[in-house]
């Protein structure tokens, strides 16, 4: 064994013993560290997953969708739109969409409404969404999720297919009827064939699938009338060039490109894991006037140890080195019990602390399980984030300390 690393085994264990002779307050200050690291690293956890989950998600949705904008806002969207949209060069395909919200008083919750626009039959009973990502990419295997999870055909007039979080939410299952108030006051009692998968319930947990007939009767939709409709194009790299003929054929409708759904989500999720950070800034500031004051001086009794060290041969680079490692044990403890924790809080408990400002739904929470997705940007950024300006902390004042007299620091009247 070398000299030096000799040397460092026995700062070492000095300074652990000088950390247990400080117990109580070395433990306080642990457990504040390591709390702040758990609300950072669990707001950091989980926004970038779920925003993972949400890519992944969504790189299955339509290249295009139109919507036909009156006043700045959302309108059914003419059938006779679709004609001209399909003679648009570049245009594969045009698909008509029937979908809305349906409030429910009884649990004061919103439902997506939605008309299936392939009808599954009963021969596609274990019918799978399939997604389109990067072969490469290591969570490729877990998007090709069963979506529907009941034997028997689409829904037919007078049935629906609920999700999850619907049937949590009206205590209801297979074989029950679900009331609905139609638009024009009259009850619509529907029965439930089918749930939706719990392994898409990040998606379809507040989702309703209807028949087209009864989504008509229930709004009062004419039938020259859709919500929107999704398009196809044939080459992916002019998908750009064909929303912008589209908005040029028809100048009241509004085309939304994929990439633009996708940098909508990113910067909703960004916002809620910021709104976390601000949320919990007290604790956070607190952590920053205590770091702060650990950098303005140290304590009698820590000025007193340091004036005796040097009394007894100790130089003051030893001493450095001694902080050093006391900061550095403290701070990599926090982080790692931190980290960990975060870890556990967010994969295995579902994020619980955080989930109603992080999930956003206001009354109908999905359950569901998020996709560990934690790499080394994350864990760099948190490391510096906590632990280095920790750590350069302690150094400072005891360098100050280090210099002075050891007759005048043990007297506890150095500066």
């Amino acid at each position: 064994m070398t000299p030096w690393i000799e040397k460092q085994r026995y700062i070492i264990d000095f300074t652990i013993s000088s950390l247990l002779r400080r117990k109580v307050k070395n433990i306080g200050l642990l457990a504040l560290y390591t709390l702040i690291v758990f609300i950072l690293a669990s707001t950091m956890f989980f926004t970038y997953s779920i925003k993972k989950e949400a890519k992944l998600i969504l790189q299955g949705s339509p290249e295009i969708v139109v919507q036909k904008i009156v006043a700045g806002r959302h309108d059914l969207f003419p059938v006779d739109y679709i004609e001209p949209i399909k003679a648009i060069r570049g245009v594969a395909d045009v698909e008509s969409r029937l979908w809305g919200y349906y409030y429910d008083s009884l649990v004061q919750a919103n439902y997506t409404v939605l008309v299936p626009s392939r009808p599954v039959d009963k021969s596609q009973s274990n019918a799978r969404t399939t997604v389109v990502v990067d072969p490469n990419d290591p969570h490729a295997a877990d998007v090709d999720k069963p979506l529907y999870d009941y034997d028997g055909a689409a829904p037919e007039a007078g049935t629906i297919v609920i999700g999850n979080g619907v049937a949590r939410m009206r205590e209801i299952g297979v074989g029950d009827f679900m009331p609905f108030m139609a638009f024009d006051g009259q009850i619509m009692n529907l029965k439930v064939i089918g749930t939706l998968s719990a392994e898409s319930e990040l998606v379809s947990s507040d989702l309703i699938l209807v028949n087209g007939a009864d989504f008509r009767k229930l709004f009062g939709i004419a039938e020259q009338f859709v919500t929107d409709v999704i398009v196809t194009v044939k080459n992916p790299s002019e998908v750009g060039m064909v929303a912008g003929k589209i908005k040029k054929k028809l100048q009241s409708a509004r085309p939304i490109i994929r990439e633009e759904i996708l940098r909508t989500y990113d910067s909703i999720f960004n916002w809620r894991g910021g709104m976390m950070i601000v949320v919990f800034s007290a604790a956070v500031l607190a952590f920053v006037i205590f770091a702060w004051d650990k950098a303005s001086g140290l304590s009698a009794g820590e000025r007193r140890e340091i004036g005796i060290l040097k009394a007894v041969g100790w130089e003051t680079g030893d001493v450095i080195q001694m902080k050093f490692w006391e900061g550095a044990m403290v701070s990599l403890s926090a982080y790692f019990s931190g980290v960990i924790l975060a870890y556990i809080h967010v994969f295995f408990t579902g994020s619980a602390v955080f989930e109603p400002a992080l999930k956003g739904w206001s009354a109908l929470y999905p359950h569901f399980s998020l996709t560990p997705y934690v790499n080394a940007e994350q864990l760099t950024t948190l490391f510096f984030l906590t632990v280095v300006p920790y750590t350069v902390a302690t150094i400072v004042p005891t360098w100050r300390a280090a210099t002075i007299d050891p007759d005048t620091a043990m007297r506890h009247t150095g500066e």
